[in-house]
């Protein structure tokens, strides 16, 4: 689990640290306040907090989520040795170098400035910060988790309401339209028709959308009914072209993935002009199932609007497919054209 809390909360945690800190020394050195800001250990204690905060920052950022988030707590323990040698480094960089430019003052001696010494030394002094680093960042992976059982939690309570509905309202749907079917059936054979149609369409909505996988034929049986459904509208003034080809009788597919591209159709495009002839082709072969439409776009729409649905079937595409499909659309003056190509075997399953 990567984490990403706000970056101010370190300023403002170090800052509250490196107070107490200063002000603890005070009180122990019995040093006078008045003159606090013109001794040089206050320089040396800001940057001894400074190598420390950026330790901090590589051990939560980067060994912490690396190790930490992936439980491999060898690995991590590996790598304290890592941030405590970088840790000496740092500081010897802004004490020794960048401060004693500054001042013409070392922090350390001479003697104690040679590197097995400064390093094993230091191993104590970086302590600190690998430790703060770590407690931080096992606490905001609590906080996460407490958040995505809250959040899980709640979806539970949502998916219970869901079904108890599901319990009462599509026993009551399916029976109120069979009545009318009854009805219907003697008086007008069309309408009964047109009714039984709307029945199955709504069943697959109700009861196979939900699934993880359906079948490619329940799917492609649904798109005939919508659109079949939909040619109602105009009265056969409708020139869409709708084909399919190859065989699909055993495949299985990510459901309501097809009729976006229907959807999309109907609804932006210019289906009643017969010089302007929409099209919808369904292909199934060599284990990829392929859909292309085409259409001219209505005066005034913006495909753009289209932008969040198609973004949400993006990221069910690659949570399902991962990088194995093709999913393309393209505007071009006043046509509009879709490509989707996805497998028919899905590695997980």
């Amino acid at each position: 689990m990567k984490l990403k809390p706000p970056f101010y909360y370190h300023i403002i945690l170090f800052l509250g640290l490196f107070v107490t800190f200063y002000l603890w020394n005070i009180g122990v050195n019995k040093m006078e306040i008045l003159f606090i800001f013109n001794r040089m250990d206050f320089l040396f204690s800001v940057s001894g907090f400074m190598a420390i905060f950026a330790i901090y920052i590589l051990n939560f950022y980067t060994f912490c989520n690396w190790f930490l988030s992936k439980k491999r707590i060898l690995f991590y323990l590996l790598s304290i040795p890592v941030s405590l040698i970088t840790f000496a480094g740092v500081r010897y960089f802004f004490q020794e170098i960048v401060l004693f430019e500054i001042t013409g003052i070392h922090n350390y001696v001479e003697k104690s400035r040679e590197i097995e010494f400064y390093v094993r030394d230091n191993f104590f002094f970086g302590l600190p910060s690998v430790i703060i680093s770590t407690l931080a960042y096992l606490f905001w992976q609590f906080q996460e988790a407490e958040k995505q059982n809250q959040q899980l939690l709640l979806e539970n309570k949502k998916a219970e309401f869901q079904l108890l509905k599901s319990q009462v309202s599509p026993h009551f749907l399916f029976n109120t339209l069979n009545s009318f079917y009854s009805d219907w059936i003697e008086k007008d054979a069309e309408a009964a028709s047109d009714l039984l149609i709307l029945s199955d369409l709504l069943r697959y909505v109700i009861a196979e959308t939900e699934k993880e996988l359906v079948l490619l034929s329940k799917e492609i049986q649904f798109l005939q009914n919508y659109i079949h459904l939909q040619g109602k509208r105009f009265e056969n003034q409708l020139f869409l072209s709708f084909s399919i080809e190859g065989n699909y009788s055993n495949e299985l597919i990510l459901p309501s993935v097809l009729i976006h591209f229907i959807e999309n159709v109907f609804k932006h495009g210019k289906l009643n002009d017969c010089d302007k002839k929409a099209s919808i082709l369904i292909n199934v072969k060599d284990g990829f199932v392929e859909i292309s439409t085409f259409n001219y776009i209505i005066q005034g729409e913006n495909y753009s609007s289209t932008g969040i649905g198609f973004e949400n079937l993006t990221k069910r595409l690659e949570y399902t497919y991962k990088e194995k499909f093709v999913l393309e659309k393209t505007q071009e003056n006043d046509t509009f054209k879709t490509y989707l190509k996805i497998p028919l075997k899905i590695d997980y399953l």
